[in-house]
């Protein structure tokens, strides 16, 4: 029976790709089952120390793991307060910004009309038949389960917490008894390394998050720009999501910059502070803070983050980095996959050992002079 290392090339590479097409299939089309699932196993890593440390104190399991997910609502329950607080104040504002908006909107329908020949009456036509979509839209079937499904999810997430550390000896057990006993220690290794790799990244991501949020509080209060509380903490927040949510978090600030403060100072002012905080994440913050456990190369992680986001939304985007930092773990020690271990690595090859990308000059031949 020949193993996988003597198959031809083409025939591991087939396999491979149609293993990684069934899988990506599979979380599109059970993308509600199995993404609060994959959110709940990150943050049940991440809340494995704490149930521990309070069972060493001689508290009961199950208690220990309750405890330890109140602790996670708790905190989410205070960030949410506190969102919310901030929302009620610019709720408060309604009149101004809904000022700012309609001179704003009139501002862009003459600009429509005398840059595209659009006139008001067509404009109107346009807008009351969009209006006519969304409203169908909304009154559909999917609507109630596009709002509903998030709530479910939210439920279930801590219940789903709750019997992963439960469960969670069961599991790992089930994961070794998969494989054959000369693999054991090889999948124990496995196992360990994408634990720890959970844990830094999700400690990491918490306390980089922290970080963002004050420095990008500190920047919009230094700029006496309002609701400076409320748009930092968003950005962090969106800053969650890898490469797009900071974008989408810089887009946000300057929309809402702009309604209360149009003037061109303050705008300019907001988009220097969050180019100034990403420069400070990206360069400081994340290899500092996050570590150097997640070893993926940046193209793998832009690419990944949008096949993300394709087949399983915002969630998708940010289970991308660590669902990839584990597939390079099982790739680096699955014969056969290390190719793609590489691929997904940032290491590249020392040159001074391995002259791969080097050619070698031919010798000229020497002229003998008699």
């Amino acid at each position: 029976m020949s193993s996988l290392v003597s198959q031809p090339f083409y025939h591991k590479l087939s396999h491979t790709l149609i293993a990684l097409a069934l899988i990506t299939l599979a979380i599109y089309l059970g993308q509600d089952i199995l993404v609060p699932l994959a959110m709940a196993t990150l943050l049940a890593v991440l809340l494995r120390p704490v149930e521990s440390w309070l069972t060493r104190r001689g508290i009961p399991k199950i208690m220990s793991i309750s405890l330890a997910v109140i602790l996670a609502i708790l905190i989410v329950a205070g960030l949410a307060t506190l969102l919310s607080m901030q929302l009620a104040d610019f709720s408060d504002e309604w009149p101004k910004l809904r000022k700012n908006i309609n001179d704003f909107y009139l501002d862009a329908r003459r600009w429509i009309r005398n840059e595209y020949s659009v006139s008001y009456r067509q404009q109107d036509q346009y807008l009351k038949k969009a209006q006519t979509q969304t409203m169908e839209n909304f009154q559909g079937g999917e609507t109630l389960g596009v709002i509903t499904g998030p709530l479910g999810n939210l439920i279930l997430l801590p219940i789903y917490i709750f019997l992963l550390l439960y469960y969670r000896t069961m599991l790992l057990l089930f994961m070794v008894e998969l494989f054959s006993k000369e693999h054991t220690e090889k999948v124990m290794e496995v196992l360990g390394e994408i634990k720890s790799i959970i844990q830094s990244y999700m400690v990491g991501l918490l306390l980089e998050t922290g970080a963002v949020a004050i420095l990008n509080c500190i920047g919009l209060l230094i700029l006496n720009v309002q609701y400076a509380i409320l748009l930092g903490i968003m950005a962090a927040i969106l800053n969650l999501v890898p490469y797009i949510g900071g974008l989408v978090a810089v887009v946000l600030a300057v929309m809402v910059t702009f309604i209360s403060h149009p003037d061109a100072n303050t705008i300019l002012g907001v988009v220097a502070i969050f180019l100034a905080v990403q420069f400070i994440d990206n360069n400081f913050l994340v290899p500092l803070v996050i570590g150097s456990k997640v070893k993926i190369n940046a193209l793998v992680s832009i690419v990944g983050v949008l096949v993300g986001g394709a087949v399983a939304g915002v969630s998708g985007m940010f289970l991308s980095i660590p669902v990839i930092a584990m597939m390079k773990v099982v790739f680096d020690r699955v014969e056969g996959l290390k190719a793609w271990g590489i691929l997904l690595g940032d290491e590249t090859p020392k040159e001074s050992k391995r002259n791969l990308f080097k050619f070698k000059k031919k010798k000229e031949p020497e002229i003998v002079q008699d």
